[in-house]
């Protein structure tokens, strides 16, 4: 099953790391670490699906992909 992707990346303004989860609109989260922003992230995406379902949101399905990791056909 495709899950998904998690952009980690360094704040300077912040002084840690910041994840994100370009999928789920506004779903981030801060940490000291590169494995704590991912642990934090994975939190809030928890938190994320579990109010749009509560709210009938729909939710949507994982599709962004990094240019890096895309391929032409």
């Amino acid at each position: 099953m495709k899950d998904y992707h998690i952009n980690v990346f360094y704040s300077d303004d912040d002084r840690g790391y910041i994840a994100d989860i370009p999928d789920l609109r506004y779903c981030s989260a801060f940490g000291r670490t590169p494995d704590q922003a991912v642990r934090e992230v994975l939190i809030a995406k928890k938190a994320w699906l579990a109010t749009a379902k509560a709210a009938g949101k729909r939710i949507p399905k994982p599709r962004y992909r990094p240019a890096i990791y895309q391929t032409t056909s």
